[in-house]
């Protein structure tokens, strides 16, 4: 029956066949022709997607890790422990193809150990180089119990278990550094960038943004779980870390436009151009809506409702990434970049092969731990509740 099942032919696997033997060609072009067979970059214009998404939006969107590891190990609130392993194997897979994403985009992936022995301290990319290789380890350590577990390998789950807390500490400071360094990427540009995006606070913006999208990744992951695999999550904290997130948001966007009026920039808001669209576009998807959406409690406490804020957040801090990397550059570089078929679809090969892996870990080992599968006459009878329940101590009973 389970052979039957993996060997079953869906629309969705189709789809999912038909973008990786494109992204598989497109690889084989790069590492043959090079990277003007396959892409639309320049000398002019020598960043483009895979940087903007594969890269900078990659990096964030496996935020939720440090952020429920601090939560969970450090401040010792144990009633998010539930969520927490879905959440490292999400940052792990996200972490270890930003590093598949790079070793295609660098075109040497046989040179990638050099950062380790060839030290420039003054670099911020090799500040960010060495925390993500650092912090890739400190997550594998993190994942690694689910592994040991399913093996019955139990005194190395003993040593993983005893250096537990130090690794969260340590994963929680690499995470700010190389968070926010990706940030500090773009300081050097500030003749070349648009206003409406330089700022000296952009590794504070970088970090502020990845916690953020970081509580949107939970939620996210966590109503997507429970959709496919029938695992019912405590629904409560779902609520709570969409409270955090109106927080973070909150700060988040008043110290931008704190910023654009200290610096006289308020006024490039209101000069019609393609970047002041898009920049109004970024603020309305991830900021506006999300907080707009999440303050009315009925929204707050719904399954969908909840999962839709999270989406606008996760949507604005990819167009966020992009506009950082591609439109704030547009016209310093006298050209204009799209990317190209090869480059998109190499990004949605990425992205397909998280997927597939995703769903492999969930199916042979034990993710959802302490989750128990619910009833589906059960979950059928209660779920029209919850538009209009109140009280959060009757939604963690269910």
């Amino acid at each position: 029956m389970k052979n039957n099942t993996i060997f079953k032919i869906t629309f969705w696997k189709v789809i999912a066949t038909v973008i990786i033997v494109i992204g598989l060609y497109a690889i084989y072009l790069r590492f043959t022709q090079g990277i003007g067979a396959v892409s639309n970059l320049s000398d002019e214009f020598p960043w483009g997607l895979w940087i903007g998404f594969d890269i900078l939006s990659g990096v964030g969107l496996a935020a939720g890790g440090f952020t429920l590891c601090a939560i969970v190990y450090i401040f010792n609130i144990e009633k998010y422990r539930p969520i927490i392993r879905p959440t490292i194997l999400t940052a792990f897979l996200g972490y270890l193809l930003v590093i598949f994403a790079l070793m295609i985009d660098l075109g040497r992936p046989w040179a990638i150990w050099h950062a380790i022995i060839m030290w420039n301290p003054r670099s911020v990319m090799f500040e960010v180089a060495w925390c993500v290789i650092l912090y890739s380890t400190v997550l594998f350590l993190e994942f690694s119990p689910i592994v040991l577990e399913k093996y019955k390998l139990k005194r190395l789950l003993k040593v993983v278990k005893v250096i537990t807390i130090p690794l969260v500490i340590m994963g929680v400071i690499l995470s700010t550094l190389h968070q926010s360094s990706l940030g500090s990427l773009y300081l050097i540009t500030p003749s070349k960038m648009h206003p409406l995006w330089y700022s000296s606070l952009l590794p504070v913006f970088f970090y502020l943004s990845a916690i953020a999208v970081g509580c949107a990744m939970i939620i996210m992951e966590s109503y997507l779980s429970a959709k496919a695999y029938k695992k019912q999550l405590e629904f409560s904290l779902l609520v709570n870390v969409g409270k955090w997130m109106v927080v973070v948001l909150g700060m988040y966007g008043a110290w931008r436009f704190t910023y654009l009026i200290q610096s006289g920039k308020i006024g490039l808001l209101f000069q019609p151009s393609e970047a002041m669209y898009l920049f109004h576009l970024e603020i309305l998807i991830g900021i506006i809506v999300p907080i707009s959406l999440l303050l009315f409690k009925k929204i707050r406490e719904n399954r969908v409702g909840l999962f839709i804020a999270s989406i606008t957040v996760i949507g604005g801090f990819l167009l966020n990434r992009l506009n950082v990397s591609v439109t704030a550059f547009q016209a310093s570089a006298g050209t204009y970049y799209f990317p190209s078929f090869l480059e998109i679809s190499l990004t949605l090969f990425i992205i397909v092969i998280g997927v597939i892996v995703f769903n492999f870990v969930i199916k042979n080992f034990n993710v959802f731990e302490d989750i128990v599968e619910p009833d589906p006459v059960e979950l059928k009878e209660v779920k029209p509740k919850y538009a209009v329940l109140n009280d959060l101590n009757a939604l963690e009973q269910n």
